[in-house]
Parts: structure tokens; C-alpha cells; sequence
């Protein structure tokens, strides 16, 4: 009965559209009231548990370094870097995309954001130098997704804590991904490119300024990832850092954000962060029930009873891990699944942070399919174009991102070559 009144809860709040904190606070409720016996009361506790967790001050911080960062002119400065690297490759302007979108995700964090900062600049450009719309849509809209998987990203840090797993271990695990994804969509670019489709400009047409700017964009991942790498500082000491780096060069060396758009992020920063904690320290309580229940040792038993080998269950976890990216957001499916799939994983002898990484490449992807892809939905706002002409453009890259899945499921080497 108790099963049948969980269920019952999830559906009824789902069918009437209620916000995810709400649902998961009636679950923790219902949880330890009817299944527990226990007072409600214990959910303040773990609240306080959960927002106990050093690793949690990442979160805001990198959002508001991020928010800092996209407001200036960070898109333009890294566009003229990247095509200032690539203007005499076949397919230049292409890779520059590609570069650009990886370089602003690493920076800003958010694969939306990526997609309309450099979207909206790139897209009329490759149009211009006649690369086919379909392509230079779907191009995109995929390398907007990139943001997710190259480090620093808030989805590895939610991964961390609901898995219980090391935030830098992932950050490492995720350099090899995410070069592997951005060489992918680099080769696939340059295969669809016009002919002789090398940038035709004088070095001296680009803004040097702007390069020098874009160079000091750059560096800032470079800053964040090595001061982790190299145990300089903490992922959190981390978002510090990358805040500190991002007024520095945004508010007082170049200038580029005034000071009420400075004030602006630290409030957009509160309000995207207002809902988000919440869910995050009820999903912790609603763990912390299913682990006294023992409910995730209880999936794992049956998973390795069912799927017998490390092969089947990756397989079986892939694709239902596709499934549930086309219906749920990237911070709701690691909430709910990151502590049900990863005990069944280890005990199959999957290495948590290659798991990590599996999960969180195979919810990129949901970024660009169909029914809630939040990127297509950008897509069809910043390019002017219908849902439909969307979704077929982004088909071959769907089709590439899962030759990446596929690559970094099996060959665990690509997520764990520097341990």
C-alpha cells in the first residue's frame, strides 16, 4: 500500500503541473510519516544536513562567475580568438563555432546561455559564408550542449553529492569527454564544409583588442582547473577564485559590465538559485530515507540478478538514460537516479566517476531531443525557425553525440586517463 501511495503522490502532482520542490517535499513527507512512522520534523534536520555540505557553495559561485562572464562581451572576444586560430583550416568558420561554444561553455557553465551568445552571432556568419542552414542550425544548437560535460559544471557537482563521489574526480574525468565530443563535431564540420570553405580575412581585420580580451577569457578555466588539478585549492576555493577572476577582469580591468549590471547577476544569480537549492536539499532528505530503507542496495540486488555483466546493464542503463532525457530536465534525472544507479553500477564493477560521466554525457543529449529539449526550444527563438526545422537539423548531431556516448561507455579510459 505504501508503494501504491508513493506512486499515487508523483502521478497526481505531476498531472497537475506542480513545481519539482513541491513534489519531492510531499514524497520526503509521505516517506517518513506513512512508511517511517517518523515525525516530519526529521526532514528539517536533514535540510540542515544537506546545506551543511562545504561542496554546495560551489553552485552559486560558479553560476554568479558565469553570470558575470556572459555579461560583457566574452562571446564576441573568444569568436575572434577562435577564428583567429582557425582561419587557414578548411572549414574554419565551423570549428570557431565549435571552439567558441566549447570555450564559453567551460566559462559560463550553461548550455542554453552557450547557444545564444554564440548562436546568435555565428549563425548569421556561417549563412553568409555558405555553409547550409540545416548544418549551421544543428552545429549549434549541439556544441551549446558541451557546457554540461567540459569542467567546471554544476551537473557533476549535483552528481557528486547525490553519488557521494569526489567533485574534482569528476572535473578530471570529464577532460577526456569533452575533447573527445568537441574532435567529433571538429571532423563532422569539416566534412560537411563548402569547398575551399578557408576564412578569407587579413589578420590584421581582427580586433587585436578583442583577442587579447578573449585571451584573458581563456584563461580563467585554465586558472580554475589547474589551481584543482594541481591541488592549489578545492572546488569550492575554486568558485571563489573564478568569481574574484571575474570581476577582476570584467569590472575593473576592461570595464565591460557596468555596476548595475554587476548588481543585476548577484540577484539573477539568487533567483536561479532560490528553487534549485531547495529541490537539491529536499532530493538529499528523500536519499538519505531510501538509503535507511536500504531501497538502493535492494535495486542493485535486482539489477545484478537481471543484468548478469558490466556490458548488459551499461546497455540497458544507456538507453533507459536516453529515454529519460527526453522527458526530464539534466538536475531532475541526477536527483532521482544518481543514488539508485550508481550502488547497481559499482556493484557490477563500474567505476563511479566513469559512471558519472556516462550518466551526464547521456543527458546532454536530451539537451537536443524532442519532447523538452531546452536547446531546441532556444533554437527556435534565436534562429527564427520552427520546432520541426530544428529537430531535423540536429538528427546527424544526435547521431554523433551517440557514437561519443558509445565510445566513452566502453572505452573507460577516456573518462579516466589522468588517474
Amino acid at each position: 500500500m505504501s508503494g501504491i501511495g508513493f506512486a499515487g503522490i508523483f502521478i497526481l502532482l505531476l498531472l497537475f503541473g506542480q513545481p519539482l520542490f513541491l513534489l519531492l517535499g510531499s514524497i520526503a513527507i509521505y516517506s517518513y510519516v506513512f512508511i517511517s512512522e517518523e515525525s516530519p520534523t526529521i526532514i528539517i534536520g536533514d535540510l540542515f544536513y544537506a546545506a551543511d555540505k562545504e561542496v554546495l557553495l560551489a553552485i552559486p559561485l560558479f553560476v554568479l562567475a558565469g553570470q558575470l562572464m556572459t555579461k560583457g562581451k566574452m562571446a564576441n572576444n573568444l569568436i575572434d580568438l577562435a577564428k583567429l586560430v582557425t582561419r587557414k583550416i578548411p572549414g574554419g568558420l565551423a570549428i570557431s563555432a565549435i571552439l567558441s561554444c566549447s570555450l564559453f561553455a567551460a566559462i559560463s557553465g550553461s548550455s542554453p546561455v552557450t547557444l545564444i551568445a554564440i548562436g546568435s552571432i555565428l549563425y548569421p556568419a556561417l549563412k553568409e559564408a555558405n555553409y547550409p542552414e540545416k548544418m549551421s542550425m544543428g552545429l549549434l544548437t549541439s556544441a551549446g550542449t558541451l557546457g554540461i560535460i567540459i569542467p567546471p559544471s554544476i551537473p557533476m557537482i549535483v552528481f557528486a553529492i547525490m553519488a557521494n563521489v569526489s567533485v574534482i574526480d569528476l572535473f578530471k574525468a570529464g577532460i577526456g569527454p569533452g575533447f573527445l565530443l568537441v574532435a567529433i563535431l571538429i571532423g563532422y564540420a569539416v566534412y560537411r564544409s563548402p569547398a575551399r570553405s578557408v576564412l578569407n580575412f587579413k589578420v590584421e581585420e581582427i580586433n587585436s583588442q578583442s583577442v587579447f580580451r578573449g585571451l584573458w577569457a581563456l584563461f580563467m578555466p585554465v586558472i580554475i582547473l589547474g589551481g584543482i588539478y594541481t591541488g592549489f585549492f578545492s572546488a569550492t576555493e575554486s568558485a571563489v577564485v573564478a568569481v574574484a577572476y571575474a570581476i577582476l577582469v570584467e569590472c575593473i580591468i576592461f570595464r565591460e559590465i557596468k555596476w548595475k549590471e554587476f548588481y543585476s547577476s548577484f540577484v539573477e544569480t539568487g533567483e536561479l538559485l532560490g528553487s534549485l537549492f531547495l529541490i537539491l536539499l529536499l532530493a538529499v532528505s528523500i536519499n538519505k530515507f531510501l538509503s535507511f530503507e536500504e531501497i538502493p542496495q535492494q535495486i542493485s540486488s535486482y539489477l545484478t540478478s537481471v543484468l548478469t555483466n558490466k556490458i548488459s546493464f551499461l546497455l540497458v542503463v544507456n538507453l533507459f538514460l536516453l529515454i529519460v532525457g527526453c522527458f526530464m530536465d539534466i538536475m531532475s534525472a541526477i536527483l532521482v537516479l544518481a543514488p539508485l544507479l550508481t550502488p547497481a553500477a559499482v556493484a557490477l564493477g563500474v567505476d563511479p566517476i566513469h559512471f558519472g560521466i556516462i550518466m551526464i554525457v547521456n543527458l546532454e543529449i536530451g539537451y537536443i531531443t524532442p519532447p523538452i529539449g531546452i536547446n531546441l526550444f532556444v533554437a527556435t527563438s534565436i534562429f527564427k525557425k520552427n520546432l520541426g526545422e530544428v529537430i531535423k537539423s540536429v538528427l546527424p548531431y544526435v547521431l554523433l553525440l551517440l557514437i561519443g556516448l558509445i565510445l566513452v561507455t566502453f572505452v573507460p579510459q577516456i573518462s579516466l586517463f589522468l588517474f
